[in-house]
């Protein structure tokens, strides 16, 4: 028998091999210069002081991104080939700028150039969006709250009032958890284990606040409050660490006596510096005189 002889690919065969390996080297092998080029050809250069005509292809140029980020050129274009090694996070940050990047492409391109996602960029937020407030309004019978980054309590609802605390009877400066567990008597009294949630809230509050990106907002309540606390300073000392997650919570309410809880904390998508912690009932008791309280106070007089 003959051998057969290895397939010779011409034509239209040819082509069609050479496009596939062209599409596998960019999907699969070029993430981040793929990202860059489509990023770049959406931004219009008259918007950036660049002159939109002569231009062969959509958006900015190669060298255009480049002067904006106060990078080589050629260093760029090799970036884009997937030849530029991996960027530093603070040139990454000028290239996002460079971009005009949104929150969530700024954060697509770091784990594509780093394979990690961003530090955190501290925002001092104040309120949540009407949609978010909605959803907490939704919570009748469980006390929910939305803190932001430095653990400011910026939004809450009904139940919350009803069953952990007036919020909006609190100067706003001081709506803060952890100023509220320690220099509060109110809340330190309504903990059936002080101790015990202040130290879980502590080394919560320290490893959240380590991707926080805020150093000076931080330093500035810690010191407050190892002045104000040495049961704060002591706790602060031990360098704990832990996450919210889930858990249950026990309370001595001025109303209800003791209650339990359990609660579970979620990230606030599109929003790293806010999370929002919601308390369920933990029986069916529980939820019964929760719900029979807050009927008891929305009744008219």
């Amino acid at each position: 028998m003959h051998a057969r002889k290895p397939r010779r690919y011409t034509g239209i065969a040819t082509t069609r091999l050479k496009h596939n390996e062209l599409t596998m080297s960019t999907t699969e092998e070029n993430l981040l210069g793929t990202f860059l080029k489509d990023r770049r050809a959406r931004l219009d250069p008259s918007s950036f002081g660049f002159t939109a005509t002569r231009r062969r292809t959509p958006g900015l140029r190669r060298e255009e991104v480049a002067q904006r980020a106060n990078v080589s050129a050629t260093w760029y274009t090799w970036l884009e080939q997937g030849r530029g090694g991996s960027p530093s996070s603070e040139v990454l940050e000028r290239i996002a700028r460079a971009l005009a990047l949104t929150p969530v492409e700024r954060e697509h391109l770091f784990l594509l150039a780093q394979h990690r996602p961003p530090e955190l960029r501290y925002e001092a937020t104040e309120t949540v969006t009407p949609q978010l407030q909605r959803v907490l309004d939704a919570l009748p019978f469980s006390p929910a709250i939305v803190k932001n980054a430095l653990w400011d309590i910026v939004a809450w609802n009904r139940a919350a009032t009803a069953v952990l605390t007036d919020y909006a009877a609190i100067p706003p400066e001081q709506r803060n958890v952890l100023r509220l567990m320690f220099k509060y008597r109110p809340v330190r009294a309504a903990q059936t284990d002080w101790e015990g949630v202040a130290r879980f809230v502590v080394a919560v509050f320290r490893a959240d606040t380590a991707r926080l990106g805020a150093s000076e907002r931080v330093k500035s309540l810690v010191d407050e409050l190892c002045q104000a606390s040495p049961e704060f300073l002591a706790m602060w000392r031990d360098n704990d660490v832990r996450a919210y997650g889930e858990g249950k919570k026990f309370l001595h309410h001025q109303v209800l006596g003791r209650i339990a809880l359990e609660f579970s904390a979620f990230a606030v998508d599109g929003r790293p510096d806010l999370s929002m912690v919601v308390y369920n009932p933990a029986t069916p008791e529980d939820a019964q005189r929760i719900a029979t309280l807050i009927q008891s106070q929305a009744a008219p007089c």
